[in-house]
């Protein structure tokens, strides 16, 4: 059964008097165990729901739309824990002292089939695998990593089942899967790297996407194996071998199948591909095609943009991004009539090899903005804030932020459209601190 910790207001939930602590046992029949059965079995249009509201056993009839949501907010399982002890383990790289949820390595394949979150399979049991292909839970992330099993095993730091034959299980019985290596030079890459895209490639199109991405290391691996981090070299010739194997794709498959991501471009100082080339997207959380997907919206929102009435505006960002975000500051600037600053934050906290906008914390942004002049408003993208909360990663909140520098605070949404509606709500008057 699941508890009820939230009803959203004029929701179906509402209307048929469902309430926080009631619990869900059933939808038609079918047992709640954990959040997997109340999505896999809430799109349907004519709903029969078995709730225990005290000692008594209440049944409630509904017919909606059948991708229609509930209202409802259950109570969230608490992720299974990864027992692996991967060389390059973000957790492991994680200074004392953060909050606790940080620290929580997950391996949970309900959270990747619920959330996209990636998983190694090295803590799957019978029942477990028998659950995703009765249930067809689909797609699912996997970490690769390397198909060799001696390399995988030193990957990961520990003794693991051979990922292939799961691998054949899985999509046999219809599974859809999202790869993913993290790319750690002198380890990985090269002719392991190729073995690696070769033997995926042979479950395509029941493997729909790879995504390689690079390692990423922080200053705090004192006590940790050495990885060396990606050179310019690395990424171009990484970048060859990716480049190769999507041309040999295209033509055997229809699709590129594997895509790095976007950091290898930046790094080698090559040109990012255009839009077609990156397909349906299919690895955009992970970084690949991310810049291609900005300038597409950043054309988008130039023709549609209109000049506001508006001072100076601040806009942040990580060192990785700042060239791109300059160069649709300065164009915008132009179609709006105000005028962008953009300001990369060093990440001291982390590490300069850390560049990315998402791992930017309160603390490097206050220390490096509260003596600048920022004009009328700073926007801040919502990726450095936790999913559906108001916290940057040192648990210092947005409200921090605005209570400490001399101007309004916005966190908007991590695109061109999220800029310009930064911009259009700070155009209409003072504003509280908002996160899109």
């Amino acid at each position: 059964m699941l508890r009820i910790e939230s009803v959203e207001l004029g929701s179906y939930a509402a209307e048929l008097g469902l309430l926080i602590g009631d619990r869900l046992l059933s939808i038609n029949g079918h047992e709640m165990t954990d959040m997997v059965d109340y999505h896999l079995h809430l799109e349907v249009d004519r709903l029969l729901l078995g709730v225990l509201r005290g000692d008594e056993l209440w049944e409630f009839e509904l017919e909606k739309e059948s991708q229609e949501d509930l209202g409802l907010i259950l109570e969230h399982p608490q992720p299974r824990q990864c027992g692996n002890q991967c060389l390059f383990c973000f957790v492991h790289q994680l200074p004392k002292g953060m909050r606790s949820t940080l620290y929580i390595k997950d391996e949970d394949y309900r959270f990747s089939y619920l959330y996209g979150s990636y998983i190694t399979l090295t803590n799957l049991n019978e029942a477990d695998l028998q659950r995703i292909i009765r249930d067809q839970l689909s797609p699912l992330y996997i970490s690769v990593h390397a198909t060799d099993h001696d390399l995988r095993e030193k990957l990961l730091g520990t003794k693991i089942p051979e990922i292939l034959p799961l691998l054949k299980r899985l999509t046999s019985a219809g599974i859809e899967l999202h790869c993913q290596v993290v790319l750690c030079p002198g380890i990985n890459d090269g002719t392991a790297l190729q073995q690696t895209i070769e033997d995926l490639s042979q479950f395509y199109p029941q493997i729909v996407s790879l995504a390689v991405v690079p390692v990423g290391l922080t200053q705090f691996r004192q006590k940790l194996p050495q990885l060396e981090k990606m050179t310019r070299q690395d990424a171009i010739s990484s970048l060859e071998i990716i480049h190769q194997y999507q041309q040999q794709f295209l033509l055997q498959y229809n699709s590129r199948f594997v895509f790095p991501a976007d950091e290898f471009y930046l790094q080698a100082g090559q040109t990012i591909p255009p839009f077609v080339d990156y397909e349906e997207f299919p690895q955009i959380e992970n970084g690949v095609g991310m810049v291609t997907q900005f300038r597409q919206q950043a054309k988008e929102v130039l023709l549609e943009t209109e000049p506001l009435e508006l001072d100076r505006i601040t806009l942040v960002t990580g060192c990785l991004f700042k060239d791109e975000l300059l160069k649709f500051a300065d164009q915008l600037s132009l179609k709006a009539g105000v005028k962008l600053d953009v300001i990369a934050i060093k990440n001291d906290f982390f590490g300069p090899d850390v560049t990315v906008t998402g791992l930017i914390t309160g603390t490097d942004l206050l220390n490096q903005l509260q003596h600048l002049t920022l004009g009328a408003g700073l926007l801040i993208p919502d990726v450095m804030l936790k999913d559906g909360d108001r916290l940057f990663l040192d648990d210092m909140s947005i409200e921090d932020i605005d209570s400490s520098l001399k101007t309004s605070v916005l966190a908007v949404e991590n695109s061109p459209w999220g800029i310009l509606d930064g911009l259009e709500r700070l155009a209409d008057g003072p504003v509280d601190v908002f996160h899109v």
